[in-house]
């Protein structure tokens, strides 16, 4: 009986989740990107565009994924392998029909069923091998998985089938064209094929095959009033941007060059290429393409947000602060961008620019709780102003984000020592206080 347990144990289903070695990429002009090519489909898919969230995975696969609530990840592997805007916006469409439909807090009906199948096996093999049927027992088991496995498998599919359609909908109705969904569809069947996935049976499979993806949306894509509306030029320039700082950032530099090579001079070459010098340890070259990109468009603020990275990093703090502080005018609003320039600030250390930094990075946090560095950067101007207080909420506002849960319980707990009772600040660090706790015993139980 032991040993049957231990093998359902092991085939048992599980939920696909996020590999937590998968980062979490930041980008000011990546975020407003996603925000402004989904907002018509979101709104299609009678979502409230500020209550969605995109959030980009630095991983190399081609994947998007949603979870819990309404966040969106998209891999930048998926990014790199899109040719134009259009083909992100169908796999956006396809992600927000899983959202709308509610497929995450619904996954138990495919689940339970499938369960429900295991254990009747469990059951029937158990009562084989008291019966002294050992090889029987275990081929009742194998029937039974492979029979939840089918069944579970079987309701993945219906959901992608019926997320396909619903962003054929939200497509249709923010007028735009399906044909980047299909192009999108045809990449991935490509890679079936070169990867020898077998066509003919897909019923081993939690999606239906590319190709039956395609036969299916192809009539409702093709009757569609939006069908032959190309991308949005600017859209599409934003992309490529957007790509070309992707592919600097993550890809190793000597296959960046190859794909951008020296004398292309089109703002995603200039961003990759500044990238690519950047981590490899190469400022000058770095700051020759950024000038470039800055040159291009003296007003823009995510070029000068890169120039001023590029400084700042490179040690040259003073010359990096005009050329943040001219971003930060540009953009007012990106949180990001002013938490750079308070981190420039911060890191002058001359107790005048302290006091510019504070307000930069109180108004970062407004806008964007969810960035630990901004935190760190605070906590940092409360320690050396002797708030400690302050700083140790910061501190737990940090830990907190990060994950750290006995971080944030011994910070929280040392604000609120030092704080004024039912002040906002109190009240934020009592609750940090039993979030933290709840966390603690909840690892607590798991390794018992």
């Amino acid at each position: 009986m032991r040993a049957i347990l231990a093998l359902f144990a092991m085939l048992v289903l599980a939920v696909p989740r996020p590999a937590a070695a998968q980062s979490i990429l930041r980008d000011a002009e990546t975020e407003a990107f996603f925000r402004d090519i989904s907002k018509d489909l979101v709104l299609a898919a009678g979502l409230e565009p500020r209550n969605v969230q995109f959030v980009l995975v630095g991983d190399s696969s081609i994947n998007a994924f949603v979870t819990g609530g309404q966040n969106v990840f998209i891999h930048s592997g998926l990014i790199i392998a899109a040719d134009n805007v259009n083909e992100l916006q169908g796999v956006i469409a396809h992600e927000l029909g899983h959202i709308a439909a509610g497929h995450n807090v619904r996954f138990g009906e495919g689940a339970g069923p499938a369960s429900k199948i295991s254990l009747l096996s469990l059951v029937g093999a158990a009562l084989a091998v008291a019966a002294g049927a050992g090889e029987a027992g275990m081929a009742i088991l194998g029937l039974g998985t492979a029979a939840a496995q089918g069944r579970f498998l079987a309701f993945t599919r219906d959901q992608e089938s019926r997320t396909d359609q619903a962003g054929a909908v939200f497509l249709s109705k923010a007028g735009i064209s399906g044909r980047g969904s299909i192009a999108f569809f045809r990449k991935l069947q490509g890679m079936e094929y070169r990867l020898a996935i077998s066509q003919d049976n897909e019923y081993a499979r939690t999606h239906p095959l590319s190709s039956t993806r395609v036969n299916n949306l192809l009539a409702v894509y093709e009757r569609d009033k939006a069908w032959d509306t190309p991308p949005e030029k600017a859209l599409q320039a934003r992309f490529e941007r957007i790509k070309g700082k992707l592919v600097g950032f993550v890809e190793e530099p000597r296959l960046v060059m190859q794909r951008y090579p020296e004398g292309t001079n089109t703002p995603a070459a200039l961003y990759a290429r500044a990238y690519a010098w950047h981590r490899s340890g190469h400022p000058d070259q770095a700051m020759a393409e950024a000038a470039r990109l800055v040159a291009s468009g003296p007003n823009d603020p995510y070029f000068l947000e890169l120039e001023g990275q590029i400084l700042l990093e490179s040690g040259k703090v003073d010359d990096s602060l005009p050329v943040l502080r001219r971003a930060v005018a540009q953009a007012p609003g990106e949180p990001m961008i002013l938490t750079l320039l308070g981190h420039a600030l911060v890191t002058s250390e001359d107790p005048k620019l302290q006091a510019e930094a504070e307000p930069l990075l109180r108004k970062a946090v407004s806008l964007d709780r969810e960035n630990p560095f901004t935190w760190y950067q605070l906590g940092v101007i409360y320690d050396r102003r002797g708030d400690k207080p302050r700083a140790a909420l910061a501190a737990a506002e940090r830990f907190s984000l990060e994950g750290n849960a006995m971080g944030a319980m011994m910070n929280a707990r040392m604000a609120r020592a030092g704080l004024p009772a039912g002040t906002p600040d109190f009240i934020r660090a009592d609750d940090i206080t039993l979030v933290a706790g709840d966390a603690l015993d909840l690892q607590k139980r798991k390794k018992r």
